[in-house]
């Protein structure tokens, strides 16, 4: 059991590690602000859950500890990153002229 343990967490902190790795990548290929912030936060999320589930496994006394880290990365990983792009709008950040829909900007036509 403890072999197939091992196998399991090494398999998902790799898979982590990739994930990270690509969040990476992505926030220096995508073109704009918005963009970075979407990869990062998605490839960043899924990639740390992925790490503490390897970690959890090869440790299974720190399980809990890890869930809660887990649970409070989800919950403020997109608030983080909401926020950010928010500032970001509201502050006038560059925005690649391949954007075509801005549903901030209808929100705040609309409002005022």
């Amino acid at each position: 059991m403890a072999v197939i343990l091992d196998l399991i967490g090494g398999v998902l902190l790799v898979s982590g590690a990739m994930f990270l790795l690509f969040g990476g990548l992505g926030l220096v290929r995508m073109p704009d602000i918005f963009n970075r912030i979407q990869a990062g936060t998605k490839t960043t999320t899924l990639g740390t859950l992925l790490t503490l589930a390897g970690a959890a496994c090869l440790q299974p006394a720190w399980g809990w500890k890890l869930l809660l880290i887990g649970v409070f990365l989800i919950f403020t990983n997109p608030v983080s990153a909401q926020v950010l792009a928010n500032t970001a709008h509201r502050r006038g950040a560059y925005q690649t002229p391949l954007t075509r829909i801005d549903k901030l900007a209808e929100d705040r036509e609309g409002t005022s």
